[in-house]
């Protein structure tokens, strides 16, 4: 496999990890500091946007089929598999553990000193206490991390995939 392959993929997969351990850290007790909403989906955007698509068009370049993308990600090296399962279960789990909490509050903001949160069973806005803001507040953050952390880690695994089809392609031994 080229290197090219090599660094989107660990890039790719360092972004998710990096992405789902912010995620994991956002069920410890209180909110986390540095992850301000105003700056996160802009940040989810701009990072994993170009990553999957660059990954995408990898994997249709290599022109695969789904058959072919299983046996390429069979031929990965022991470890690298066990890391992105890793990753990829980490990121599940996280998001069963997410899908019960709060209900149908989402997207937590201040309002005129007030606490509000769009609810979707009602369709409409409602007030909360400082509490239940904090509670929205982490499961916004957290989804927001997880569902990128989760989508990043998928693109490595194709981009990686792609690389061993490449390779496959060319006739090289595999490189373990």
């Amino acid at each position: 496999m080229g290197w090219s392959f090599k660094v989107h993929g660990g890039v790719a997969a360092g972004l998710g990890a990096v992405f789902l351990a912010l995620a994991w850290l956002t069920r410890l007790p209180g909110t986390l500091p540095l992850l301000d909403e105003r700056w996160l989906l802009p940040l989810n955007f701009v990072v994993v946007f170009p990553t999957v698509t660059a990954a995408l068009a990898r994997l249709v370049l290599a022109r695969t089929d789904k058959a072919q993308f299983w046996q390429a990600s069979r031929c990965l090296p022991g470890k690298v598999q066990a890391g992105l399962a890793m990753l990829f279960l980490s990121g599940m789990a996280m998001m069963f553990l997410n899908m019960g909490r709060e209900g149908n509050l989402q997207s937590a903001e201040v309002r005129d000193g007030k606490y509000f949160a769009f609810d979707t069973s009602a369709r409409g806005t409602a007030e909360l206490s400082w509490e239940q803001y904090q509670v929205v507040l982490e499961v916004d953050q957290r989804s927001m991390l997880t569902i990128p952390g989760v989508v990043l880690v998928g693109a490595a695994c194709a981009v990686l995939a792609a690389g061993e089809l490449r390779r496959a392609d060319r006739g090289v031994a595999p490189s373990r």
